[in-house]
This record gives structure tokens, sequence and C-alpha cells, in this order.
């Protein structure tokens, strides 16, 4: 019999812009108030791939509003999680060198920051220095990226981060043999459920962005929710957009066949001896 899958969800700035990045910290806070509702356990990022039903929590680029709004919900609900920092902008704003257009630029955390959230037990990770596309750039580059990021990090914090967010999930064979032989645990952003036979160098994630809706996260392990990421993977590599956002039309698309889905699924249980 499979084990059940495990998700590493993955959330950028809680604000209300609906940017590609962006959820609502209201719907932040429904979330981890689902997990906890239904007894999903919230685990270190280390721990979600061999923990079948099991959920991991990161947050990438270290957005300030993570100090407003996720951590005091962490706290409360004593869920661990991994924010990953971009270093040679802490205490900045997020307008990096190719930056995509529709995303707001905001605040980041500031190092006291980042130390006052590991000192409550949030885990740091690196995310580069710049967050380039690792693929696009030299190997030489690449690496300096990598370790100096790495460096700073246990510099300013004085922990060494254990993990890795490569920016845009974008990453060559060389990088990733940089990445595995630096950190423990690395995470992409390859749209899927984490298992035992996930790498831990290349793990998939969830990106929130589509759960924001309630019924939709709380079918987050139910077959419904499987097939709703299956079209989601599909549209995405059609399109061929990494981890941008949907357009207008694979949105309808997505509610359409999603609706589907779950109707088909309520009638199935309906049914005399379902």
């Amino acid at each position: 019999m499979q084990s059940r899958p495990s998700a590493i969800l993955m959330y950028h700035s809680l604000d209300q812009s609906g940017s590609p990045v962006s959820i609502t910290p209201e719907m932040f806070r429904a979330h981890m108030r689902i997990l906890t509702g239904q007894g999903i356990p919230v685990v270190p990022l280390g721990q979600a791939a061999s923990k079948p039903g099991s959920v991991a929590l990161t947050f990438d680029d270290a957005f300030r509003n993570f100090s407003e709004h996720a951590l005091p919900e962490l706290a409360r609900y004593r869920f661990p999680a991994t924010v990953f920092a971009v270093s040679g902008f802490c205490g900045r704003k997020n307008d990096w060198p190719g930056q995509p257009a529709g995303i707001p630029i905001l605040p980041l955390m500031s190092w006291s920051e980042l130390r006052d959230a590991a000192s409550a037990g949030v885990a740091i990770g690196a995310h580069t220095v710049t967050h380039p596309r690792l693929d696009e750039i030299d190997e030489a580059s690449a690496s300096r990226e990598i370790q100096d990021s790495a460096g700073e990090i246990e510099d300013r914090l004085g922990l060494a981060p254990g993990s890795f967010a490569y920016p845009y999930g974008a990453a060559s064979r060389a990088v990733r043999e940089l990445v595995d032989s630096r950190f423990e645990y690395a995470v992409s952003t390859e749209l899927d459920y984490a298992s035992a036979a996930s790498d831990p160098h290349w793990l998939p994630r969830i990106d929130a962005y589509y759960f924001q809706s309630e019924a939709l996260f709380r079918r987050l392990f139910s077959a419904s929710g499987a097939l709703y990421l299956q079209v989601r993977r599909g549209l995405r590599s059609a399109k061929g957009r990494g981890a941008a956002a949907p357009t207008v039309e694979e949105r309808g698309a997505i509610r359409a066949v999603t609706g589907s889905v779950l109707r088909g699924l309520v009638k199935r249980l309906r049914r005399p001896g379902a």
C-alpha cells in the first residue's frame, strides 16, 4: 500500500496585493487553523519527506511581513518553519535585478529581525546573495552566490544554514552539485508532493498561492487536491512559465476542472454503499 505523501508549502509575502507571490494574512491564518483542525503534523523541513502526511512551512525571500503576520501564528501553534533569506538584500527591498513585472516591491527582514526569528525557533536558510537565476550565470559566479550567502548568514546569526532555496527554481547540473556539497537540504519550485523517494537536494513544494480557498486547502491531501495539482502542473508545463501566476484563462480552466472533480466526488460519496 502506497504511503501518504507530505507537502512542503511555499509562501513568499503575506500582503493584500494579490500578486503572484502574495497571499493575504487572513488566508495564511486560515491555513494554520486548518492544519491544526485536521490534525496534520507540521514538521521541520528536513523531516517532511520522511514523515507521511506531514506539512513543512517555507517562506522565500524573507519579507518583513513574515515577522508581523506569520511569526505570531507560528508561535501560537508551535509550528516550525524555514525562512530563505537573500543575504545581499536583508534590511532592503526585493528590488534585485531581474525582478519580474507584477511583483510588489516590499521591505525585507533585517539581520536583527532574522536573528529574532531564529531565536524563536525559525530556521534560516540561504537563498543566494542577489537572487539571480543560477542557470544563467557562470559557475564561478553561482558558487559565490551560494557560498557567500551561506557564509554571511552564519557570520551574522551564528548558525550555519542547513538548507537552500533555488531562486526561481532554476539550476544547472553544476549548480546542483555545488548545493549538494554545501547543504543538507535544498528546495525547488517543482509543484508536487514530497515523499521518502524525493531527492533531499531538490525537494518539491506546493505553492500556497494556488490554495487561496479554504475549501481547497482542506483537500490538500485528498484525491481532488492531487488532481488539482496535476492540472496545475500540466498548465505550467505547457506554458513553460515556471512558478509564474496563472493567467485569467488558466484560472478559469483550473476552477472548471477542480469544480467538476469535486462535484463528481460528492456524487460518488452520496451513492449507496460508497
